[in-house]
């Protein structure tokens, strides 16, 4: 088997189709189909079952998902550091981040970044803290930026900055006059919530169980936006960081207020690595102007 064959089967596997993975390699559905047919044949075992809804792995094809996805990404580093040598400041980072960053952070770093190195490109997904993790781990991603993620195995903080959870109200909110409020205040209002996978909504949903209070979750919900929207109509409150509602405090449409609970103040947005993974050139120099941005 050459090594085309288990990069048609990675893309196949990371797309979960073979027209969409021959889409994205500009091949024929056959020949990636042919191909992996031979790699079948050669392992004596089934990759791939075709289900109704695509494309699933079997055991076999999860076992050589993991070998063929650190095999397509250590060959773009080689790739990428060859270009490097050859004095061509080139490659992709890939980044995963939490929503609070990319609506307020991460396109000034990136504006900075691009202005010394013009040739790199970025491929940003904003995704909860548990996802980017995962990703990390996966070797799906170069950095990725959570929300007060706390120890982790085979996880490196780079950088953290705090992000204090504060209640996030109308200024036509009962609440709104309050300088600070407890939990229990909180608690007794209604208000939208991230889900659970947001590292925000973890610390949350830690410090009311420790203090026995059941907050009225009247949403839930993977959209920020949703939540501060629910916020600004009135009839409940919701939680962050003021990174995620710079743009609304500055039109005072939203207030925010901090939360008597030092778990709550003390909370970090943080920059993650894989702790056994050499970053690629542009990784490494982003990484390197994040921690300069926020030293």
């Amino acid at each position: 088997m050459n090594l085309n064959t288990y990069k048609y089967f990675n893309e196949v596997a990371e797309t979960g189709s073979i027209r969409r993975a021959a889409d994205r390699l500009h091949i024929a559905p056959s020949a990636i189909s042919r191909q992996i047919a031979l790699l079948e044949h050669s392992l004596g075992v089934m990759l791939l079952e075709r289900t109704s809804t695509g494309i699933r792995l079997t055991p076999a094809g999860m076992i050589l998902e993991r070998f063929t996805r650190k095999m397509c990404r250590d060959l773009d580093r080689i790739h990428e550091s060859i270009k490097n040598l050859k004095g061509l400041r080139e490659g992709e980072i890939k980044i995963w981040v939490i929503e609070a960053v990319v609506q307020t952070i991460l396109p000034r770093l990136m504006t900075n970044f691009n202005e010394n190195f013009p040739a790199i490109q970025f491929s940003i997904n904003s995704e909860s803290s548990d996802r980017t993790i995962e990703a990390i781990i996966r070797d799906e991603i170069d950095i990725g930026i959570v929300f007060n993620m706390g120890e982790r195995s085979g996880i490196e903080v780079i950088k953290r900055f705090p992000a204090p959870i504060q209640c996030l109200v109308s200024p036509k909110h009962p609440l709104a006059q309050h300088k600070t409020l407890s939990l229990r205040e909180i608690c007794a209002y209604p208000v939208a919530l991230p889900v659970s996978s947001f590292g925000m909504r973890q610390t949350f949903d830690k410090v009311t169980r420790n203090l026995h209070l059941n907050p009225q979750s009247i949403v839930n919900t993977n959209n920020l936006e949703l939540a501060k929207a629910m916020a600004i109509a009135g009839r409940t409150l919701t939680i962050g960081p003021v990174q995620i509602a710079s743009r609304e405090i500055e039109q005072n449409t939203l207030m925010a207020i901090p939360i008597d609970n030092n778990t709550l103040q003390i909370a970090n947005i943080e920059v993650c690595v894989h702790r056994d993974r050499t970053l690629s050139f542009a990784a490494h120099q982003f990484l390197k102007h994040i921690c300069r941005e926020f030293g």
